[in-house]
């Protein structure tokens, strides 16, 4: 995939995961050091955005069960950091509660140190601003189809 404005290697995928409680809409963030996140990784090459998100999501939060039903409709970061890096993301749906944080062969430990189902506003709290849209993408789409 050519992107042009990120530097070769710089482009990443990941998923928004959601999982429905009774009393609404929980979101999974992962945090390495202070910064919480979703599941995301370097896309490959030859492999596509999303079969990266989804190799990411099991890599990182051990998930297999995602439900795209929103379907590929994804958002990006606008670039960031030294390298002008961009995330996509794509929104997927799991009835998975407990998260593992898988060990990473490559670092020998996991590549997070935790991992939280939070409510939206604890979600807005967490992140970074710049993955503030893309919470805003993915709480709309969630909230549209609870109605």
């Amino acid at each position: 995939m050519s992107r042009p404005e990120a530097k070769p290697g710089a482009f990443s995928a990941g998923v928004v995961v959601v999982r429905q409680e009774p009393d609404g809409w929980r979101f999974l963030l992962l945090r390495a050091w202070r910064n919480w996140d979703f599941p995301k990784g370097a896309v490959e090459a030859g492999e596509t955005p999303l079969a990266a998100a989804v190799r990411e999501t099991a890599e990182e939060a051990g998930l297999r069960d995602l439900d795209f039903r929103w379907g590929e409709d994804y958002v990006e970061t606008g670039p960031y950091g030294p390298r002008r890096k961009i995330s996509r993301y794509y929104l997927a749906q799991t009835a998975t509660r407990d998260i593992h944080l898988p060990v990473s062969p490559e670092l020998g430990h996991p590549e997070h140190h935790e991992w939280r189902w939070v409510t939206l506003e604890e979600a807005r709290r967490l992140v970074s601003p710049r993955l503030l849209p893309v919470l805003q993408w993915a709480a709309r789409h969630v909230e549209e189809s609870s109605r």
